[in-house]
């Protein structure tokens, strides 16, 4: 039986480099390239018709940046799988971007064989973040000492569980779930659950691990 290709969208407002994507992805029968996007605004509309498996989003477009275009996308869709794509490595965006829902980033000068593997491996449900976001979160100001029961909480939202299936896994209620990723992000003085997950990489926390496919509820 043949594989089953993973659709890929690009958005980016340089023709060229769209064109060197679409020639990357050409050439390997495990992907399709299902739509081609100039800016954040025609990424967006082209999500809602397209529904790729998988968007490589320039951070840096004209109309509209990849963070917002990243923002608005994952708020209608929580489950798309966004790369966003940079031209320097410590881009001040990439933080703002991955804190909107990217799965991971990629450099443009990224190798082809490099840029292949991140695709399938963040289809595959894992996060692909890059050492000096890492770095980054980890020089922060520590915070107060998480409990057992806070750590179990923050490995399984890395794993991309809601707070329902997180409770199923650890036998308490969703409520409780709440209340303990609550006190979690006061801690670790975190805006939301991507930027505590972010955190407690930085801090080794928590380990990165392959991220879990959602539950239909």
């Amino acid at each position: 039986m043949a594989q089953v290709p993973i659709t890929v969208m690009t958005a980016d407002d340089h023709p060229v480099f769209r064109q060197g994507i679409a020639s990357v992805l050409a050439s390997d029968p495990g992907f399709q390239l299902v739509a081609e996007a100039a800016g954040g605004r025609e990424a967006i509309a082209l999500y809602r018709s397209r529904h790729p498996d998988l968007v490589l989003m320039d951070i840096q477009m004209p109309d509209l940046d990849g963070v917002e275009a990243t923002h608005i996308i994952r708020n209608e869709y929580p489950n798309a799988a966004i790369v966003v794509l940079t031209t320097y490595e410590g881009d001040a965006l990439v933080m703002r971007a991955m804190k909107a829902g990217a799965a991971g980033y990629l450099l443009k000068s990224a190798a082809r064989r490099e840029m292949l593997d991140t695709m399938r491996a963040i289809h595959a449900g894992q996060r692909h973040v890059p050492p000096v976001l890492i770095q980054a979160v980890a020089r922060q100001l520590p915070g107060d000492t998480l409990t057992p029961r806070e750590v179990q909480v923050l490995e399984l939202a890395s794993l991309g569980k809601s707070n329902r299936l997180i409770g199923r896994q650890l036998c308490i209620a969703e409520e409780t779930v709440k209340v303990h990723m609550k006190n979690l992000m006061s801690k670790l003085q975190a805006n939301d659950r991507t930027h505590a997950v972010l955190i407690g990489l930085g801090r080794g926390i928590i380990g990165m691990r392959p991220r879990s496919r959602p539950l239909l509820s």
